[in-house]
């Protein structure tokens, strides 16, 4: 079997570890922070519980499906409900727009603000099956490790129209302003812009119609959890407080890593499930890495970072007409965009998405009172913003706006309170110019243009997470590690390894 190190514990990196152990390769978590997580960490405050990251979970057999790779079943380990509405979407006069998987219901929503957009949106939903078959269903777990494996595809990308934006592939079957931005705001999920993410990110919308929108009860941090006692289940190690510092190379190979403490330890694969950039700049000593891969990788779009303020109310607020997931659309769009992706300043104007999730599961807060969280989409650190000064004024600002428009006396009833901002996912989760979705999607940065999976510089370095293929979000973590699974396969000469009947969580 293959000694193999796992550099953080994200989903993507948590679903590498489960797959490879699940195969019988002999697995070691590094985790540098004292929780497994990655984002998505989980915050205890005053008695509330905090989700830190995803709180969106969409394509659930995908998590079926690994814990089905080591003979069990997800339902053991941790409870997907289905959320209804998938979210609510607030346009600037504070008008809600509801969206699900009832098309009648959906319908009935377009209604209230063109009723000519109905046929156009059931036009717009036909042609997302297709992009779907291809764009996930075809490609979403394949390597493109390979300049040939992009000539192959090219004729389809080009056929779905995949040199449109996001924004224009909708506005061609839905007119009305505010309808067009429901049904393009998606990409902001995964640190793209919907004016210049590929189109073939509208398969989103199928994906959601088609398995819902669910939530973990106990929040996402049941589903980490889940999947590390599957994976201590398998035999496989977790480390926590593990801080790599170096990763150790001979010639084309990966031998080990080095600690902050100094202990070295052996390996003969690594997946990094660690910022991709930064796991060159940071982990890769300079005379072992190639300088045009480091400046590539650094000349790269980078996402957008977040301003994340995570919350609890003494009061509970259900008579507000707020859902569990809320989109609150500001005034300006395409030009709040461009503020945050182009020209990355940081305006005085926002949109917000808002996560209310004791509506669900009340076991997030004491009794009677309420757990948010509230995120704003920020310019990454190539602006210059100084978030030392910036922070504090920017959180007043967002929530003197929520308790102005949705949260009445909201600044009154905090009595739990914790916020992050870029230099957070600088700092503490090591990303490079703290952004919060790595390697921005746009067509050219997609596919075979993305950082692949596997190491150009070290044949036995392999890549999980949102910068490497095919991208950011749940199921594209979640991709790439049955991609990296693949590429690694069956130890040697070694059958399938039988889980490990009890063994104790690391």
């Amino acid at each position: 079997m293959a000694r193999i190190i796992v550099i953080g514990s994200g989903f993507g990196g948590l679903g590498a570890a489960v797959r490879l152990a699940a195969r019988g390769h002999d697995v070691h978590i590094l985790e540098r922070r004292d929780k497994l997580g990655g984002r998505a960490y989980a915050y205890e405050i005053n008695g509330f519980k905090f989700d830190g990251g995803p709180t969106v979970i969409t394509a659930p057999f995908m998590f079926d499906d690994i814990f089905a790779a080591a003979g069990r079943k997800r339902e053991d380990y941790f409870t997907l409900v289905p959320c209804d509405p998938f979210y609510r979407i607030w346009d600037w006069r504070k008008q809600p727009f509801d969206y699900n998987g009832n098309e009648a219901f959906i319908l009935d929503q377009i209604a209230k603000f063109n009723p000519a957009d109905r046929e156009g949106y059931q036009r717009f939903m036909r042609t997302t099956k297709a992009i779907f078959q291809k764009g996930f269903i075809e490609l979403a777990d394949k390597p493109f490790l390979h300049f040939t494996d992009m000539l192959k595809v090219a004729p389809d990308l080009i056929k779905m129209q995949s040199y449109l934006s996001v924004y224009r592939y909708v506005s061609q079957f839905v007119k009305h302003d505010f309808l067009r931005r429901a049904f393009s705001f998606h990409p902001l999920l995964i640190g793209g812009n919907p004016f210049d993410a590929p189109s073939i990110y509208a398969m989103i919308h199928y994906l959601e119609r088609e398995w819902g929108i669910h939530y973990a009860m106990g929040g996402t941090v049941s589903i980490v959890n889940g999947l590390a006692k599957l994976f201590t289940e398998l035999g496989g190690e977790i480390t926590l407080n593990a801080d790599v510092q170096e990763i150790l190379t001979r010639g084309r190979k990966v031998v080990g890593v080095r600690l902050a403490d100094g202990t070295e330890m052996d390996a003969d694969i690594i997946v990094s499930n660690a910022d991709l950039v930064n796991t060159y700049r940071k982990m890769i000593p300079a005379a072992a890495r190639r300088v045009n891969t480091n400046r590539r990788l650094e000349n790269m779009k980078h996402s957008m970072s977040l301003f994340v303020i995570y919350f609890g109310t003494k009061r509970q607020y259900r008579e507000t007409g707020l859902a569990h997931h809320n989109i609150i659309l500001g005034e300006r769009y395409k030009g709040l965009l461009a503020d945050i992706f182009q020209r990355k300043t940081l305006a005085k104007d926002f949109s917000l998405y808002l996560h209310m999730p004791t509506l669900t599961d009340p076991s997030l807060a004491p009794e009677g009172m309420e757990s948010f969280y509230v995120l704003s989409p920020v310019p990454h650190l190539g602006s210059g913003t100084d978030w030392t000064q910036m922070a504090k004024p920017y959180r007043d600002s967002i929530m003197n706006f929520l308790e102005e428009n949705y949260l009445p006396d909201l600044n009154a009833n905090i009595v739990a309170e914790h916020y992050i901002d870029p230099l957070h996912f600088e700092g503490t989760l090591n990303s490079y110019l703290g952004s919060a979705f790595s390697v921005q999607p746009i067509l050219m940065q997609s596919a075979w243009f993305r950082p692949h999976n596997r190491s150009e510089d070290f044949d036995n370095l392999y890549f999980v997470g949102a910068g490497t293929h095919p991208g950011a979000g749940l199921p594209g973590v979640l991709s790439s590690s049955i991609i990296v699974e693949n590429l690694i396969g069956d130890p040697v000469s070694t059958r399938r390894k039988q889980p490990v009947a009890a063994a104790t969580p690391a």
